[in-house]
């Protein structure tokens, strides 16, 4: 797992870089992620900053000893970002990164979300 807020570089996941820089524009409430997410140390490490962690238990886990409630109607919705990932996917120029500056990046990732719309809504 790693966290970076400083520069492109990853950085080993720790406190210092796990708090949210000053000019951060949010910080998640809850955070998403499939079994192979699930450890006691991860659950403690997101609480500590104040974020409640959707992870469902392992099949051989005791969900009774677990001390955080699973919250199913949140875990669901997570299935929304992956299939908007996977539709990003398709669009090849942004797949791959054509565009070098973050502000023409996010253009295109705007575009390629917009044509998305329209081919859903406009057959």
């Amino acid at each position: 797992m790693v966290a970076s807020w400083d520069s492109g570089k990853p950085n080993k996941l720790t406190n210092q870089n796990l708090i949210p820089p000053p000019n951060a524009y949010a910080w998640p409430v809850n955070l998403a992620g499939d079994k192979g997410y699930r450890a006691a140390w991860i659950d403690d490490k997101l609480q500590e900053l104040g974020i409640n962690p959707v992870i469902p238990s392992k099949s051989n886990e005791d969900r009774d000893a677990r001390g955080i409630d699973f919250d199913r109607e949140s875990y669901r919705r997570r299935n929304i970002v992956e299939r908007a990932i996977g539709w990003l996917k398709e669009c090849r120029r942004v797949f791959s990164r054509f565009e070098k500056t973050a502000i023409n990046y996010c253009g295109m990732i705007k575009m390629a979300m917009i044509e998305r719309f329209l081919k859903t809504m406009c057959p």
